[in-house]
């Protein structure tokens, strides 16, 4: 089915190329794109740079295989794990390392067959409740909330050859940045808000920390992940 997909940077992308993008980003390196055309308004106003969003047509072949994060079949800490095992995550502590690694171990779920992730996006403000979950200051019921927020967007991550030839450059824009340059810091600014609220509501004693999946071994296949 065709749709119509977003990018916003600090330049124009008419062809974009497979290992052209970060390596530490929330999927790996490919190409991340959102249907939610506001949100990529809000994604090209970087700081100090032009912002442009691109528009693409994608057409999916038949044989394109696409991984739905947000659907069934998946659970929140396959997400997280998927986050940790691509983005940076520093700590001098042993115990929030080796909860990373075990949530890693245990939930990172194989994307080598897939072309196409769908997936919620992870910008640095949301980033930090990922952390703050291994770290033990958000629980998984909190975690859990902050996703089904939806502040955070969709993003759609190409990440094969084939996904790459089902893109075709439609258009640009140039973004209005005194419009959605607040726009962008109004995200952040909640995110951060959400970051503390949550932090403060997990002091009830039947809250599940990361310490907890950690030391019971939770699996993925676990019943209270459901």
């Amino acid at each position: 089915m065709e749709s119509v997909l977003f990018h916003g940077s600090s330049k124009i992308i008419e062809r974009p190329v497979l290992s052209g993008g970060k390596v530490h980003n929330d999927f790996g390196q490919g190409f991340y794109c959102t249907p939610d055309i506001q949100l990529a308004r809000e994604w090209a106003c970087t700081k100090g740079q032009g912002s442009f969003v691109s528009h693409y047509s994608f057409i999916p072949h038949y044989s394109l295989k696409v991984c739905d994060l947000t659907g069934p079949g998946y659970n929140v800490l396959n997400w997280l794990a998927i986050l940790m095992a691509n983005r940076i995550f520093q700590t001098e502590n042993e115990l929030p390392l080796a909860i990373k690694n075990y949530i890693i171990e245990e939930f990172l779920p194989d994307l080598s067959q897939f072309d196409v992730i769908r997936g919620y996006r992870a910008d640095d403000s949301y980033f930090r409740i990922a952390e703050g979950f291994i770290s033990g200051s958000i629980s998984l019921a909190r975690l859990s909330e902050a996703l089904r927020l939806g502040k955070l967007g969709e993003q759609v991550f190409l990440k094969s050859q084939k996904a790459f030839d089902a893109l075709m450059f439609l258009s640009f824009e140039e973004v209005d940045r005194s419009i959605y340059g607040p726009r962008r810091r109004d995200r952040d600014t909640f995110a951060r808000d959400e970051f503390r609220k949550l932090s403060r509501m997990d002091s009830e004693k039947d809250a599940v920390l990361a310490i907890d999946i950690y030391r019971q071994r939770w699996r993925n296949d676990d019943v209270r992940l459901r």
